[in-house]
């Protein structure tokens, strides 16, 4: 598998990782995405201790207004935030 292709098995398996814990498999509900901000993008994000943070995120992701976010929604989350820390690292180059 190519690094590429291992990113994302990656991604998948961490959308799936969380989904499901509360009810739908294929949709992440807040307390899911707070959780997977928590474990797994901590470092870009920070602790999502602040619940209208998280629900502010959950909003802007939750396209179709369902109250969850699934997985075509999940990938505007992680593009947004790859596409922001690259422009930093950019930035950093930069400097």
């Amino acid at each position: 598998m190519s690094q590429l292709e291992g990113a994302m098995a990656a991604m998948i398996k961490v959308f799936h990782n969380y989904s499901g814990k509360e009810g739908d498999k294929y949709t992440l509900s807040n307390g899911e995405l707070k959780d997977l901000i928590k474990n797994e993008l901590g470092n870009f994000l920070g602790d999502p201790k602040d619940q209208a943070a998280v629900e502010k995120i959950m909003k802007m992701l939750d396209e179709n207004k369902d109250g969850h976010v699934d997985f075509n929604e999940y990938v505007v989350l992680i593009a947004a935030i790859t596409t922001a820390c690259n422009e930093f690292f950019k930035d950093q180059k930069k400097k």
